[in-house]
């Protein structure tokens, strides 16, 4: 596959940003995403912390992902709305996760899984019925599916404080993705109706949970 330029230098900010990281604690920690520091006035983090990752294997399969799903977005849009696309669900992801963990000051989190996850999702609204193959299920399984099961593996995430990943941020992301898809290509509403609604259906139980007090 041929990565397109925007693809590439988006990965490559990753890259650097991330081993500079590795190497530097204190850059690490004034740039990471934390709720006590975003809340005293540094905003800036709720975008640097988008490009830290806490090892190779992190930034590895967030880029890796973005790898398989980066062209789909660029051959329907082009690459200066995939850029922004891929910025608003990092923004999106930051957003979510100041929300939610609001009152938790030494909340943090760091990766791009939340402006990754806005590109997957774009890519499922777009071509839906793509096969995707994953490592532990023999058959190809088709795009919308995986997207609908993965935000719902987010909510749990969520509400079982599951490991530590930024489920929040994958969470944002994906609306950030889905929203801005629609609102590039609004005829997808009327084109693909259902895929519109199933793949809005996640979003919907998230915030009816956590109006519900049960996120």
């Amino acid at each position: 596959m041929d990565l397109h330029l925007a693809t590439i230098l988006i990965i490559a900010a990753n890259v650097l940003v991330s081993l500079k990281g590795f190497s530097d604690d204190l850059f690490f920690e004034r740039y990471k995403f934390g709720i006590g520091a975003i809340q005293a006035g540094q905003k800036e983090r709720m975008v640097t912390s988008g490009f830290l990752h806490v090892d190779i294997t992190h930034l590895f399969f967030n880029m890796f992902t973005l790898y398989f799903f980066a062209d789909v977005v660029i051959n329907w849009f082009g690459p200066s709305k995939f850029v922004i696309i891929y910025f608003i669900s990092l923004i999106a992801g930051s957003l979510l996760a100041l929300f939610f963990h609001k009152q938790e000051p030494y909340y943090s989190a760091v990766g791009a899984s939340g402006a990754v996850t806005g590109i997957l999702y774009a890519a499922i609204l777009l071509q839906p019925n793509m096969q995707l193959g994953l490592m532990f299920i023999p058959i190809p399984v088709p795009a919308y599916i995986l997207g609908i099961g993965y935000l719902l593996y987010s909510i749990y995430g969520m509400k079982s404080r599951l490991g530590n990943i930024g489920h929040t941020a994958h969470f944002g992301g994906a609306i950030g993705g889905y929203a801005t898809t629609l609102l590039f290509k609004p005829d997808l509403i009327f084109s693909d109706t259902l895929m519109v609604i199933l793949l809005a259906l996640p979003i919907l139980i998230l915030f009816v949970l956590a109006k519900a007090g049960k996120i």
